[in-house]
């Protein structure tokens, strides 16, 4: 960005940005070092050069020819002259025609993963007695063949009358080659922005297996930090076999360097938390910088809940995701709901309007969700019951039916003493949680404030029997304002008939089944979360120039960066760069806002004047418990849910669903011909070679 039109010789325009240039590499080349400045030629001179050049290339040319003559008289000269060979032989017309017939299947298998179209159609009790329907696969391949598509159609009718055109083995074989480079993509990606964080989300059942979705978060090239969908793994219910299965396949299969992972984080319903904790552990065993951290699209209050192991909360948190999935169903059912909250709360119409808003949306992920369910559990029994004994015959017999369901689920006097339980325990860690999920500057504050949550939590287990006492009156009051009868659960009376020494009454009953292993297992899950290393990779966050200015700009982020120092291009530099850097941001022009953020960070014009404090950055970024700042590169757990949403369990498929996730990622067609090509066939094999015969119909 040189001015030459400047009356003082060459100056920089106003608009230059800075940029970072190896001054030293000439010193590395010896025909460099003593380089004379280059002189202006004249015409002439360029076309005598020019002559020169032509002359030089037509001696050259005969030479050239005489090589290549020698190479293909004597193949095997060079190493390898074998495989060149092979690779310069040109296609035949057969091989020709066999890599477009698989283009063509290919294109169609990545065309109804992208549109989510199932390769099976109808089921085969749809379809009447000698009558053959091809499935979903079969038909966009006859389709296309009575489209005018010359190499499907020559191959359809050189293929037997009682074969498939394409098998299941070959479509599935021809699947994972699509997976597997559709996801190549992605994990290029990664590998180029060498650290990265591992992230699995709640297990899911695909077409009557568990298992266990994937995500990856990285920096692009770009500065963004991006959180991408890679794969399913399938569970498995030993922890230990879980653990060694996922770290197999993220390495062997996938091809990541987990000495590169910088973060892992984990989110999965009560039944499955222990395991994954296992996994977790494991992993950090060999990988001790791969930190254990919260993710940021999970509340912490709702990450704590799931991971009690209580059988009451799993199956309370289960009827409460029931409750709100069915109002969902329909807007006539939230209206529903809305018209008992205005009565309800009619004296009180702010706090009725903004349960109403809460209604709307999916509340169950918030931080204050036991609240929410504690001030709309009336309006909720009152709904679900109205429902159930509808004399208009509005609904229908399953709405009806469902209601009838949760309407006794949740008048249970268990489920009622749970959330009762759970909102109280789970209101010392709820400003926590919520500032975690804040601003950056909120991020690094919380981190100084676990000490006083985890001190509140220790108070209240010395001092349970106090506390379990307020907790279970509330909970009986609430109980008595809906008409709900106060007893122990069924299977308890059961196993306690014929006991005629057991004085345990129902307070006492869920002191010690509640109430006690609640707040014992969550002091320690914060203790286990929020480890040293955990605390330390947050304190880092002062390397944000907002949080720098709260602090006055008086930080010691080389302290708490020790943990980084082997990912730093310059670590011996790094005090006196974070020196400057403080400087930098201390003394800038009075217009120049901080930024707020680590993606305003990293997106500044000379963050690569400060190498070390870039590389911090960019490891900070990627751990879980940041959010992702900008939206368009969250993509990947979005697309997930819609996925599993718009999909039957039946009909999903874990390699047509990695297709739909990242339907706009870019894909190499002739690699994937190539690839099963070398996979799965020989040369001579005809297309046809891959069919599978069939009944006659």
């Amino acid at each position: 960005m040189i001015c030459r039109t400047s009356p003082y010789r060459t100056v920089l325009r106003d608009n230059a940005i800075p940029t970072i240039f190896d001054l030293t590499s000439h010193l590395n080349n010896p025909h460099s070092r003593h380089r004379k400045r280059i002189k202006e030629l004249s015409e002439d001179e360029i076309r005598t050069l020019k002559q020169k050049k032509i002359d030089e290339t037509s001696e050259q040319e005969p030479k050239h020819k005489e090589i290549n003559n020698s190479n293909a008289q004597n193949p095997s000269a060079e190493e390898g002259g074998e495989e060149q060979d092979e690779d310069i032989l040109p296609l035949t017309l057969e091989e020709k025609e066999n890599k477009e017939y698989l283009k063509s299947l290919f294109e169609i298998l990545i065309l109804m993963g992208k549109q989510n179209i199932p390769l099976d159609g109808h089921e085969t009790d749809e379809i009447p007695e000698g009558l053959f329907t091809p499935d979903n696969f079969q038909a966009l391949l006859e389709c296309r063949i009575n489209s005018g598509e010359e190499v499907l159609r020559k191959c359809f009718e050189t293929t037997a009358v009682n074969t498939l055109f394409c098998s299941k083995t070959q479509q599935k074989q021809m699947l994972d080659i699509c997976e597997s480079c559709i996801r190549e993509e992605t994990l290029r990606e990664v590998r180029d922005s060498h650290f990265f964080s591992i992230i699995t989300d709640d297990v899911v059942d695909i077409a009557g297996e568990e298992h266990l979705p994937v995500l990856v978060r990285f920096v692009d090239e770009s500065h963004n930090l991006r959180e991408e969908f890679v794969g399913f793994l399938p569970y498995e219910a030993d922890a230990e076999i879980l653990a060694v299965k996922f770290h197999t396949t993220i390495t062997e299969k996938w091809g990541l360097n987990m000495e590169y992972c910088r973060g892992q984080a984990y989110i999965v319903s009560s039944g499955f938390s222990s395991k994954m904790k296992v996994v977790a552990s494991r992993l950090l065993e060999k990988y001790p910088q791969a930190v254990s951290t919260l993710c940021s699209s999970c509340a912490l209050n709702m990450w704590l809940a799931k991971s009690v192991p209580v059988v009451g909360v799993s199956v309370a948190l289960g009827t409460i995701e029931e409750v709100c999935s069915f109002f969902h169903r329909s807007p006539q059912l939230l209206l529903e709901l809305d018209n008992v909250i205005s009565v309800l709360f009619q004296n009180n119409e702010e706090k009725g309007k903004e349960l109403k808003e809460i209604c709307h949306s999916q509340w169950t992920g918030r931080h204050d969700a036991f609240e929410i369910l504690v001030d709309l559990l009336q309006a909720l029994v009152l709904c679900l019951d109205g429902i159930n004994s509808d004399t208009n015959i509005r609904w229908n017999n399953y709405i009806a039916g469902r209601a009838f369901v949760l309407c006794s689920a949740v008048t249970d006097f268990d489920f009622i003493v749970t959330i009762v339980v759970l909102k109280n325990v789970l209101s010392f860690t709820r400003a926590f949680g919520k500032n975690l999920q804040g601003q950056t500057s909120d991020v690094f504050f919380a981190a100084s404030s676990l000490t006083a949550v985890l001190h509140s939590l220790n108070e209240v287990m010395e001092n349970i029997e106090v506390y379990h006492e307020f907790w279970f009156e509330e909970a009986t009051n609430l109980a008595t304002k809906l008409d709900i009868q106060m007893k122990l659960p069924g299977k308890f009376r059961r196993a306690q008939q014929g006991n005629l020494e057991s004085q345990l009454t129902s307070e006492s009953y869920y002191k010690e089944t509640l109430s006690v292993p609640t707040v014992e297992h969550i002091i320690q899950e914060l203790k286990d979360i929020f480890s040293e290393q955990h605390l330390k990779a947050l304190k880092c966050l002062s390397l944000v120039p907002s949080v720098m200015g709260q602090l006055k700009f008086n930080t010691s982020e080389e302290h708490h960066a020790d943990m980084y120092r082997s990912d730093l291009p310059n670590p011996d530099t790094l005090s006196a760069e974070l020196h400057c850097w403080r400087i930098k941001w201390k003394h800038r022009g009075k217009d120049i806002e901080l930024p707020s953020t680590i993606y305003e960070a990293l997106h500044l014009p000379d963050i690569k004047f400060f190498p070390n404090v870039y590389a911090l950055l960019k490891v900070l970024c990627i751990l879980p418990v940041m959010k992702v700042e900008n939206e368009r590169y969250e993509n990947g757990r979005k697309r997930l849910k819609a996925y599993l949403r718009n999909t039957l369990t039946d009909q999903r498929s874990s390699n047509l669903a990695l297709l739909n996730i990242n339907f706009d990622i870019k894909h190499d067609l002739d690699l994937m011909v190539d690839t099963y090509i070398k996979l799965y066939t020989t040369k001579s094999e005809l297309p046809t070679d891959n069919s599978e015969t069939i009944e006659n119909t």
